[in-house]
């Protein structure tokens, strides 16, 4: 039982003794040793064996039990040694902090003594400084009060926690006493050199004030804020009796002669007063900005007295004079006096790119910054408001309705005189650089805008703005009515068009346009004009909302202006395409009355075509030329011709009937040359070939493509009757019974086969062909040997031609 119990201790001994490798390796480096016994793999059987590795060895096993105990006892001695020199040194430690504590008592009654020391020197200082600032204060030594009273204080706060002790109490009080008794006394020394009454100053400043000043800035603020609010209201007596309500210079004609007075001021009081004051009072700066307030207060007083003797010029004149007063504060004064937020003015946001912005000397030079509307040109950024912007000039704004009205009566006149230039001058002549360019009078009525805004910004950033824009979008309008839209050239009902048999003679038929090359010039300039004048508003209204106040944004609104512009842009484009297409009104009138029954032969294209190719090509060219700077307009104007003529070329190829089958090879020879000039259209007659928007080209295709489809279903044969039904559902993909009966009418078919056939076309409707029928439907439209020869004529003779 024994022996398990002391196995079970080798174990866990060997369990607790067990080091890491890391350690195992450092132990080997410090202590190394060849004894097997301190290996960290030392195993006790290999170790007997290596002993006794034979019988007759264990004769002398007492020898080596003796050895191995002598180890042991050694090892024992060390361990012992080790732990009794352990013992020995928390022994010198308690030592040690015996010998430390009386070394710290001594410290701590070194410190002690000489806090008391420096305390009682503090107190006796606190003592005698006292006495010596209630002598001085009687015999008003402020100098030597200001350097002494400022370093009573920096005593007296090293007894805040004395303050328990009588003594050390009652000097407090005298100190306080001493400075009540300070500030009553340099207040009435200042009421005896600049007293309320009368205006009269001493000759000249004493230097018995000057060192109040200094004490005043130890005392309480309040005192010093009372010596400032007297001083400068004594300094502005005198500007209040000469410049009273009843005096003649009061008034607004007058009011160079307040300023001028100020500055007079300023002068005199830096040549008398200006070492009297601590520099860090600004002493200067608040006379000047007193002087604001009560010119501001008395301005607005006689303003709203004399209301209805303010005029523009007036107005503008005093305005004028006030900002570049406030300008020269600015520039003398950093306005670090100015407390009150209220007189500083928002920043606006950072300059944006709208042409609003450009401080050009030129206005040709903002006309061109506008039109290109130049986003990488660098803008300067605005200088940051003065603190002194509107502190005098505030008390105009309630009347700068004056301006508003001066403002709405000159833009009516610039509005007339614009007119009447324009009955003057007449219309942009056409093959010069003004064919098709941006009418100048807009360009002189943005510039009028943006100094105008400019001019009112500086006034005033709320109501008035607002007014402002009011004024502005109704002279929008009225441009857009009076120069825009009034000089749209009139559609006439009498355009002397081409009879039948002169196109059926192929004569030119130049005199079915409408408008003349001047009249279509003087459209294109309107669409330059007002597309220039859409953006260019938008850009005005972006300017305006950075100018307004934030809380008024919202109120600048000039979209309904923008729609105007946009209507006059949609008018003009709308004339174009009237034109061009009456112009070709007779031709499809033609068409639409050729016995295309009697059609002997397929041949060149028809007159009809010609005439239309020739209106063409007679008026896009002009068009595109005089459109170049807004080409996207040029696009919406081909788009809406195509929608326009496209349908109505198809309403008038119904209207042929009846058709024989050459009759309606000839008309599918027609309607591919017009779609083959109507996909070129956009860059007909020009030297430069673009090509054409896919917009344009969509429309195009599938409008003419249905003409085709139209004509191909007409030559198709009408029996069978299933199989030229579902031909006609395949080829239109259109479902209205008229269009079907407007086809039988072409091909000429009896009233009694028109019934039949549209019973089955209405029975066919909800089965579109399959099977059998679909590929006989496509067999018919497999060409007859006849057919396929007179194509091939008919592209030889489209091929000769285009080359």
């Amino acid at each position: 039982m024994m022996e398990e119990e002391d196995l079970e201790f080798v174990e866990e001994l060997e369990a607790v003794l067990q080091l890491t490798p890391d350690v195992q390796l450092a132990i080997e480096q410090v202590f190394p040793s060849q004894d097997p016994l301190d290996r960290a793999d030392f195993n006790a059987v290999e170790y007997i064996n290596t002993l006794f590795p034979t019988e007759q060895s264990l004769a002398n096993i007492d020898e080596v039990v003796n050895k191995i105990r002598l180890k042991i006892r050694r090892l024992d001695d060390s361990i012992r040694t080790v732990v009794r020199g352990q013992t020995n040194v928390g022994q010198d430690g308690r030592q040690v902090k015996e010998i430390t504590r009386d070394i710290k008592q001594l410290d701590h009654a070194k410190r002690h003594l000489t806090t008391s020391i420096t305390t009682l020197n503090h107190l006796h200082m606190l003592a005698g400084g006292v006495d010596s600032l209630e002598a001085m204060t009687r015999r008003r030594q402020y100098g030597e009060v200001a350097n002494l009273l400022q370093g009573v204080m920096n005593v007296l706060e090293h007894f805040h926690k004395y303050m328990g002790i009588p003594q050390i109490r009652q000097l407090s009080e005298r100190v306080k006493a001493a400075q009540t008794e300070l500030g009553q006394q340099i207040l009435a020394d200042f009421e005896e050199a600049f007293p309320s009454q009368g205006t009269k100053r001493p000759g000249g400043p004493s230097n018995v004030l000057r060192d109040a000043c200094l004490v005043a800035n130890i005392l309480d603020p309040r005192i010093k804020q009372e010596i400032i609010k007297k001083f400068i209201k004594q300094h502005l007596s005198e500007y209040l009796v000469l410049f009273q309500e009843n005096q003649d210079v009061a008034w607004l004609d007058k009011i160079d002669r307040r300023y001028a007075w100020i500055k007079r001021q300023l002068v005199d009081y830096e040549e008398k007063y200006g070492r009297m004051f601590p520099r860090e009072w600004y002493m200067a700066e608040r006379i000047a900005v007193e002087f604001c307030h009560v010119t501001r207060t008395e301005l607005a007083k006689i303003m709203r007295t004399r209301a209805k003797e303010i005029e523009v010029k007036l107005l503008l004149f005093a305005i004028q004079r006030t900002t570049n007063f406030e300008g020269f504060l600015a520039k003398r004064f950093s306005g670090c006096t100015l407390t009150d937020g209220t007189l500083k003015k928002l920043e606006s946001p950072l300059a944006s790119t709208n042409p609003f912005l450009e401080d050009e000397p030129a206005p040709e030079m903002e006309e061109l910054a506008m039109e290109k509307g130049d986003v990488e040109q660098p803008k300067k950024p605005k200088a940051p408001d003065s603190p002194f912007h509107g502190i005098v000039s505030k008390c105009f704004e309630p009347h700068l309705y004056v301006y508003i009205e001066s403002q709405d009566k000159n833009l009516g006149e610039l509005i007339d005189r614009f007119v009447a230039d324009f009955k003057a001058q007449g219309p942009p002549k056409p093959n010069t650089d003004e064919g098709g360019a941006v009418l100048p009078s807009c360009a002189d009525l943005f510039v009028y805008y943006k100094k105008c805004m400019v001019q009112c910004s500086q006034l005033s950033t709320g109501e008035p703005m607002i007014a402002l824009t009011t004024i502005f979008q109704k002279y929008l309008r009225e441009y857009a009515w009076k120069i825009l839209s009034g000089n749209l050239p009139k559609t006439t009902s009498s355009g002397g068009g081409l009879t039948i048999s002169s196109l059926l003679k192929e004569k030119e038929g130049s005199e079915v346009a409408k408008f003349t090359l001047e009249e279509l010039c003087l459209i294109c300039s309107i669409l330059s004009t007002a597309e220039y004048c859409l953006a260019t508003t938008q850009q005005l209204e972006e300017k305006l909302k950075e100018k307004v106040d934030i809380s008024l944004t919202e109120r600048i609104n000039l979209t309904g202006e923008m729609d105007t512009f946009s209507t006059v842009i949609s008018s003009s484009i709308q004339l174009l395409v009237q034109d061009l297409d009456a112009a070709c009104d007779p031709a499809l009138t033609a068409m639409s009355k050729m016995q295309w029954q009697n059609v002997e032969h397929v041949g060149d294209q028809s007159p009809y075509v010609t005439s239309v190719i020739l209106h063409i090509k007679q008026n896009v060219p002009i068009i595109r030329d005089n459109l170049a700077s807004t080409r996207k307009y040029f696009t919406q104007f081909c788009i809406k011709f195509a929608n326009s003529f496209i349908p109505k070329f198809i309403t008038h190829l119904f209207k042929c009937k009846p058709i024989s089958m050459v009759g309606a090879e000839q008309l599918l020879l027609d309607t591919h040359s017009l779609k083959m000039v109507l996909l070129d259209l956009p860059s007909i007659g020009s030297q430069v070939v673009r090509k054409a928007p896919a917009s344009y080209t969509k429309i195009v295709v599938k409008g003419m493509t249905r003409a085709e489809m139209i004509l191909k279903v007409v030559m198709a044969p009408h029996e069978p009757l299933v199989v030229f039904v579902d031909n006609y559902i395949k080829l239109l993909t259109d479902c209205n019974t008229e269009t079907f009966q407007k086809i039988l009418d072409m091909k000429g078919l009896k009233r009694s086969e028109q019934s039949s056939m549209l019973d089955l076309f209405r029975q066919r409707l909800p089965a579109p062909p399959s099977g059998p029928e679909g590929s006989s439907s496509l067999s018919l439209l497999a060409p007859t040997p006849e057919q396929e020869s007179s194509r091939i004529r008919k592209l030889e003779k489209l091929i000769k031609k285009r080359l």
